[in-house]
């Protein structure tokens, strides 16, 4: 069995704000916070955002890079905030936030990350078995709160219109667990 334990990186300027996209570093206070965290793991993977790394460093923990980890793209719209936005672009805007089906003008949908995060999820599992190690990994991840997500709307099979009753706050903590390649949320 692999278990994995994902870990949303600490609060940003730009998640406070409701901006999209972009590569802020965490408020000290989250980092400080995330020390109080105890995550142990043979393996440490993280996105390339400078919050992951971060977050991952006060942790305690080294971690690799894993570019498909990444935060959703955003296209055109990085580094906007969303309320500019819908002043902006009403319209096109409200038909993303109703429609996540719908990609951002150069962006990815929310089932594009779910199907990246998904191969990646694939990829862990896939590893423990050439490794020989499949029935007694531990595995953390130091992410953007919208690839934990991603992750649990994967794991339950649910439509992308469900990411909108799924909140994930800074420094959550959500467990998985991969049994004959099957993934499961962990409880406990």
């Amino acid at each position: 069995m692999t278990s994995l334990t994902l870990v949303a990186h600490a609060l940003t300027p730009a998640l406070r704000g409701l901006v999209l996209g972009g590569d802020a570093s965490p408020d000290p206070s989250g980092v400080e916070a995330a020390r109080e965290l105890k995550i142990v793991a043979d393996e440490v993977y993280s996105g390339p955002e400078i919050a992951a790394r971060e977050t991952a460093s006060a942790l305690g923990l080294a971690p690799v890079v894993v570019p498909a980890l990444r935060d959703r793209e955003y296209g055109d719209w990085t580094g906007r905030e969303l309320e500019e936005l819908l002043e902006a672009s009403p319209g096109v805007v409200a038909t993303w936030l109703e429609r996540p089906h719908t990609a951002p003008p150069g962006g990815e949908t929310e089932n594009d990350v779910i199907t990246r995060v998904a191969d990646w999820l694939g990829d862990v599992v896939a590893a423990g078995v050439e490794s020989g190690a499949a029935d007694r990994r531990t595995v953390a991840a130091v992410v953007h709160p919208a690839i934990v997500r991603a992750a649990v709307l994967y794991v339950l099979d649910a439509p992308a219109e469900s990411l909108r009753h799924v909140d994930v706050r800074p420094l959550s903590v959500v467990r998985l667990s991969a049994h004959a390649g099957s993934w499961s949320l962990t409880f406990g």
